[in-house]
């Protein structure tokens, strides 16, 4: 079926399906909530969703970065648990450290994860899956290790506004996130840097070709993931008070769904930011609009996978299409 568009342009009907359909189905998801649920349109439960999905969310700029360069990373919730832990033990103890001194070293232990990430699979062409999987195991042991296995609290007022505050009546997380997407977006949509990775994630030798290292790219992406991992666990970690060691637990299978719903391709080269914030949204407003119904979490998680299975299909048509 075509749609008329002009005298000498159609559109067809898949074509806005393909483009917009995202847009789309979070609006009826939006109204279907809102005529079940009366309760899901009131500003305390809006508030509640976005202060929930903020640490998804700073998650999810990450992970397009690196799925826009065809990879993926299994890690984060672990290295998330590992970054919260270091800052948390920082500020606590008979000798606490400045808060801010805390949540660097939070986001640099992040990072640090995520530059091995990247050495291994940018210079050593170990397979992504492979090692963010072992890191994930690896972040996970060491997180136990550091902190014996449990919780580290006692964290000061300053370190938990960070998950608790506002500013200008609106969650700290939120404007964190906010801030976060708004810097990713620039950068992929305004900069050089960003165009590099589309081409890296689109066709790696044809990126050589024009002069683009795809190794370097390939690993800045994982950096990028690392930090944003760790700024992640700091902002759990104030959030709940304390540091807990199985904490981010299935937070990389929240991420990568809100990427691969938003539209971003897992074959690379394939995506927009704008519409992983509407992923985000939606997982957040899935997760409540199920909560306010009173549906077990067990459904939840049964739910949330076969959303990911079905945005993977969907990709893999595209791609077939394309």
């Amino acid at each position: 079926m075509r749609m008329s568009q002009s005298p000498t342009q159609t559109v067809s009907l898949g074509s806005i399906l393909t483009r917009y359909g995202i847009v789309l189905s979070f609006i009826i998801l939006l109204v279907t909530l809102a005529i079940i649920s009366p309760n899901f349109l009131s500003p305390n439960n809006l508030f509640n969703v976005l202060r929930q999905v903020s640490i998804n969310g700073v998650l999810a700029v990450g992970m397009t970065f690196v799925i826009l360069t065809a990879g993926i990373d299994l890690s984060i919730g672990a290295i998330l648990a590992l970054s919260g832990a270091v800052a948390a033990s920082l500020v606590t103890g008979s000798a606490p450290m400045n808060p801010v001194l805390a949540v660097l070293a939070g986001t640099a232990t992040g990072m640090a994860c995520g530059a091995l990430n990247g050495v291994l699979i940018a210079r050593f062409a170990v397979p992504a899956f492979v090692v963010t999987l072992g890191m994930l195991s690896v972040a996970r042991g060491a997180t136990l290790l550091y902190s014996g296995g449990r919780p580290v609290a006692n964290l000061s007022g300053e370190f938990r506004w960070l998950g608790q505050g506002v500013v200008a009546g609106i969650p700290v997380p939120v404007v964190l996130f906010a801030i976060v997407f708004a810097i990713a977006a620039f950068v992929l949509r305004y900069t050089v840097y960003g165009r590099r990775i589309y081409a890296v994630g689109g066709n790696p030798k044809s990126a050589r070709t024009s002069g683009i290292n795809p190794a370097r790219i390939v690993f800045s992406v994982y950096v990028i993931m690392g930090a944003l991992a760790g700024l992640a666990g700091v902002m759990l970690t104030a959030r709940t008070t304390a540091a807990l060691p199985q904490a981010g637990l299935g937070y990389e299978l929240d991420a990568i769904a809100a990427v691969v719903i938003g539209g971003t391709s897992l074959t690379g080269g394939v995506g927009r930011i704008g519409y992983t914030l509407i992923g985000v949204l939606m997982i957040g407003v899935i997760s409540n609009g199920l909560d306010l119904l009173g549906v077990s979490s067990y459904y939840q998680q049964i739910i949330k996978g076969s959303i990911i299975v079905l945005s993977v299909m969907i990709d893999r048509s595209r791609s077939r299409h394309s």
